[in-house]
This record gives structure tokens, sequence and C-alpha cells, in this order.
């Protein structure tokens, strides 16, 4: 599940749909001037909402602005933004999963903040066209690793504790199998069924992957990538990994959590999980494996500003406000956002050592990444704004297929390149 999908769960509960700080409706003021006195901010999560409504009543104190925070359901937001549009009724500001060629033209340009030196904002993941930022990620996610401690601990296996020392595939897999046989576990390794996840192992093995060429088409990958995609279906042999999970459904958190895994791919989303939930054994986050240090960085939202005319300048400044440092380590914080602002200090309120030494970790993993890390996320971006929208990627039922024995690797990688393609509007 993408970063911008999964939202955790360990906020305060009881959560109302709609977070509201004012009365319906916004706009009111002197439309002459802009002069805006309410602004709607829209969102989807299922708990990653409180550094929005606290920082909505500091945002009206100091600037007299009322901020209606509304907490959309994720299933149909898309198509609520879609419908709004078509009746001229966006909100002032919304975090959103991606943007839409029906209301892109209606954004504005949030360059000013977005440049900002002061913010430090990573400008890699700015959404950009024609000179114009628009589109600021709210926060990022990235794939990784995660242990079973307790195993390693009771198999006497030691685990690298710097990212920037990590190890490689090959040698983490023989650690695994090692504390597997010590300890009578029954997999090394679970990993997320997910196209996302997928370009993790591919870019740590050296492989570039699916990329999109100056044409705006998915292009044949190079031999690394298929090479990467032969190791991986290597590792499902009910023995390293359980073929299960990749060819019928199998849930790889659910084995991981019972113990009988040493290891698990997956994302820092499952931190809050884990902390919460896992009560049976010690975890703990690994440094990614590889030769080549690479992860998937995805982006948790994308926040944009609707140009709606006698509210826009409000708009922007709730936007400049959101991203300005002080105010955006609370958020982050609050939120528990893997921050897209460098340098931060934040002191996330876990009280899980395991949580906490994970969040550190992901901070260096991020900071260490290869460039090509989030390169499937700027892919769709960049189609987009080129007025394509890609449909279902094809690459986990390919690679299903490839994994049972259906069709080997080179029809595997050549379905997956025709079916991205497919795919593009």
């Amino acid at each position: 599940m993408s970063g911008s999908l999964r939202r955790w769960r360990w906020l305060a509960a009881g959560m109302a749909t709609a977070a509201v700080l004012t009365a319906c409706g916004s706009g009111s003021g002197d439309a002459a001037s802009g002069d805006a006195k309410k602004i709607t901010f829209w969102l989807s999560t299922a708990a990653q909402i409180q550094g929005y409504t606290d920082l909505a009543k500091e945002f009206q104190a100091k600037e007299g602005i009322t901020v209606e925070v509304v907490n959309q359901p994720y299933d149909g937001y898309q198509d609520k933004l879609r419908q709004s549009a078509q009746a001229n009724s966006l909100p002032d500001v919304a975090s959103v999963p991606s943007l839409d060629s029906l209301w892109i033209n209606q954004l504005q340009d949030l360059s000013a903040t977005a440049n900002n030196e002061t913010n430090k904002i990573r400008k890699d993941l700015l959404t950009e066209q024609d000179g114009k930022v628009l589109a600021i990620p709210s926060d990022l996610t990235a794939a990784g690793l995660f242990i079973n401690k307790s195993l390693f601990t009771k198999a006497g296996v030691a685990v690298p504790a710097d990212p920037s020392k990590t190890w490689t595939w090959d040698e983490f897999l023989a650690a695994a199998t090692k504390v597997r046989t010590a300890t009578g576990a029954k997999y090394d390794l679970v990993y997320d069924n997910s196209a996302a996840r997928i370009r993790a192992f591919i870019y740590n093995n050296g492989g570039k992957g699916f990329q999109l060429g100056a044409d705006n088409k998915y292009q044949t990958p190079d031999a690394a990538t298929v090479a990467a995609l032969t190791k991986f279906k290597a590792m499902n042999d009910d023995k390293v990994m359980p073929k299960s999970v990749w060819t019928s459904g199998g849930d790889p958190n659910a084995l991981f959590k019972s113990g009988q895994v040493v290891a698990y791919f997956s994302g820092v989303w499952q931190v809050p999980d884990f902390a919460e939930g896992i009560t049976n054994f010690e975890w703990a986050s690994a440094p990614t494996p590889g030769p080549v240090h690479a992860t998937d960085i995805n982006l948790g939202g994308k926040v944009v500003a609707f140009n709606n005319k006698d509210t826009a300048a409000a708009a922007k400044k709730w936007v400049d406000f959101l991203f300005q440092r002080d105010n955006y380590t609370k958020l982050a914080q609050s939120n528990g956002y893997l921050p897209v602002e460098s340098g931060l200090t934040l002191k996330y309120p876990f009280k899980s050592k395991a949580a906490l030494d994970a969040y550190t970790l992901y901070t260096k993993e991020i900071e260490l990444a290869d460039p090509i890390s989030s390169s499937g996320q700027a892919a769709g971006t960049k189609l987009l704004l080129a007025g394509k929208e890609a449909g279902e990627d094809p690459t986990k039922g390919e690679l299903a297929k490839f994994v049972n024995g259906e069709q080997d690797v080179q029809k595997t990688v050549t379905n997956i390149v025709d079916g991205l393609n497919s795919t593009l509007g």
C-alpha cells in the first residue's frame, strides 16, 4: 500500500469525519481585496489530522482567518474533487494523493513557499510546471526492512547499526537463513506484494527498473533489473520466502507479527502498528540491504491551493503558514510524518524505543538514498503534467505469474512494459 493511502493509528481515537473549526462556507470577506476570513482545507486520513487542527487554531489567532479542516473518506475522494471542480466548488486548500488533469489548471503557484530557503523543503519532490510549483508534499514515505530482533539475539547474529555501512542482500539473506535454522523460524523473509516495494529491490540490486523515456513511454529495463527480478523469484521458494504472499494473497504483515518470520520488507507506515501491535517479541528497523543504497521514496500527500478568487490569497497564506519551519516541525511531530524539510530535529510522541529508533533510521536512509529512489513517484507526476494518466500498474500480476512459474523473466518484463504503456491515457 502506498504512503498516500496508508494512514497510521496511534493518534487520538474517536476522531470525527470532519474536524470543523467554523461554520460551513468559506470565502467571507472582501472579494476585491482577497480579505477572506474563512477557508476550507480538505484531506483524507484515518489519523494524521491533529497537527492540522492545532495549526488551524494558531493560524486563526494570528491571521484572523478561520480554517475549516474537512476529513474526507478516502474512497471517492478523488471523485469528489473532480465533481467539485465541475461544480466550481473546489476547496481552498487540499492535501491530495495525486493531481488531476481536470483541475490542475486551477492551482495556484506555491513557489514563494517552496523556494523559501528558510523552510529547506526538498526541491526534488516538488511538482513543478512552467516555472510554477503546483504542489508541495506534506510528508514522505519510504520502504525498508524490519527484523524480529528477538530471533537475531537468540541466534547470536549481528545486525548492522549504521545505514552507511549496511549489508548487501546476499549478506542479509545469509544472516537471515542462519537465524531461521538456529531458532526454528518458518521463513527468512516476507515481502510486501507491491510494485513500489519491488522498485526498491531492483534499485538495491543495481537496476534502474521501469523508467520513462523522453517520449513519456516506459522503456525496456536494463540487464541488472532483469537479474534482480530473477533473484526475487528464486527467493520465493517457501523457505526463504513463502510463495503465498505473491501468488495467492498471503498477508506478510500477519506472518511477521506471528513471530515465525525472521524479517519483513515493507515501509515506515508499519512503525505505529508494530509499536502497538507486537507484544510477543522485540522488533526493530534494520538498514536496507544494498549493494546500492536506495529505497522507494513516495509522498504521503500533495498540498495544493486552488485559485478560488476571493479566498486565493488566504489559501496561499495558510499553505505558507503550514510550511514555516517551526509550524511544520509541530505538524510532523503531531502527525508522525517523515519530514519534507531537511535538518529538522523531531520529537515524536512514541513511548516505544523501537519506534523512535525506526524514525531515526528512516531519516538517515532517506538522506543517504540514491536519487533513483524517488523516480517512481516522479514518473507519475511527469505523465500527468504531460496530459497522460497512468492506469493500474501490471507489475504485481505479472510478477505473480513469474513467481508461480507460468512465464519466464523476459516475458514478465515485456508484459510489464507493454502493460504500463497500454494504460497511459
